[in-house]
């Protein structure tokens, strides 16, 4: 996949596009529908699939003091965009310009005079231009003046269940990340290096690795069973294990941490680039009268961690990862 962080005076073999508009947070069974429909067309007129986000997310941009809200990171977002089939990212700057743009200048200037899109796809409630000005209705009208493709996507919905981010979000505020990642259509999982901490988790024969939950949305405090995948060196495979996310009482910690102890595994992965994916909730956090009470209780976690993986529902391809090549 090719990423582009503008959209002037691009190369022509990514011009004249089908290009998917939204924001497309969690990349969730909505979106993969979307993009995916999006995918089958561009097969179809043999031409490329795009999609176009802007970055930072404009709710982040204009309240820049809120809460982390985002299910994925813009890294995990281009990796699962990438591992779907589209072929080229579009990532614009959201800045004081473009959020004073009015949507038919967007139209004009970016999606036709810049991208040559052909056809365009937006979910039914898509918002954009300043102020929100733009809607769903406004593409289709300049579409048909113009001469391009729209695609309007209806609410996508399963049972009486619609599947949007914002609910998504709160299941995992919840702890239910199970329930979760049956509405992403994979696992929720959070991606980083693993930190230098203060190795107490050794003292006790439960060494972790650390890392920071900055830019992702937070789940419930407490213990999790995890799979934790590592992409390269002596370690490089899937490892199951227990995570702990929170603030760690026991020791008046005030920082946030997400800390997994990996099962069987005794590798130096300080600093290396992992991905750990939340499988389902155990316990909410807890204080503990000292590392005794603590070990005897992370001794109990991992039991129940190993049950939770071996259920074979819970095994990593029972939610294989979305393709294009489904909605073909």
């Amino acid at each position: 996949m090719k990423i582009f962080r503008h959209s002037e005076n691009l190369p022509d073999d990514v011009r004249g596009s089908v290009v998917v508009l939204g924001n497309f947070d969690g990349f969730h069974k909505g979106h993969q529908t979307i993009i995916g429909r999006a995918g089958k067309l561009a097969h179809e007129m043999n031409c490329p699939l795009s999609v176009l986000v802007l970055e930072p997310h404009p709710r982040s941009y204009f309240n820049p003091g809120q809460d982390d809200f985002r299910l994925t990171s813009f890294r995990t977002k281009t990796h699962l965009l990438e591992n779907f089939g589209v072929d080229s990212l579009f990532v614009l700057p959201f800045d004081h310009i473009l959020s004073r743009k009015s949507a038919q200048d967007f139209v004009m200037d970016i999606l036709l005079h810049d991208l040559g899109i052909l056809h365009v796809f937006v979910g039914y409630d898509y918002r954009f231009g300043a102020g929100r000005g733009g809607s769903a209705g406004l593409l289709a009208q300049m579409g048909d003046m113009e001469q391009f493709g729209v695609t309007i996507v209806e609410k996508i919905m399963e049972g009486d269940h619609i599947y949007s981010s914002t609910n998504i979000r709160e299941s995992i505020r919840q702890g239910k990340v199970r329930l979760s990642a049956d509405r992403l259509g994979h696992w929720w999982h959070v991606e980083g290096h693993v930190l230098h901490g203060d190795k107490r988790g050794r003292t006790i024969n439960f060494p972790t690795a650390n890392m920071s939950m900055e830019g992702y949305i937070k789940p419930k405090l407490g213990v999790y069973a995890v799979r934790v995948m590592i992409d390269s060196g002596p370690a490089q495979g899937v490892w199951t294990g227990v995570a702990n996310v929170g603030k760690r009482p026991t020791f008046a910690s005030d920082d946030l941490l997400l800390e997994a102890h990996i099962f069987d595994f005794d590798h130096d992965i300080y600093e290396m680039s992992i991905k750990v994916e939340f499988v389902d909730f155990i316990r909410p956090e807890q204080k503990f009268d000292g590392l005794d009470y603590l070990k005897a209780q992370i001794e109990k976690d991992c039991l129940v961690a190993r049950k939770i993986l071996a259920d074979p529902q819970n095994q990593q391809m029972s939610l294989p990862p979305p393709r294009r090549e489904d909605y073909l």
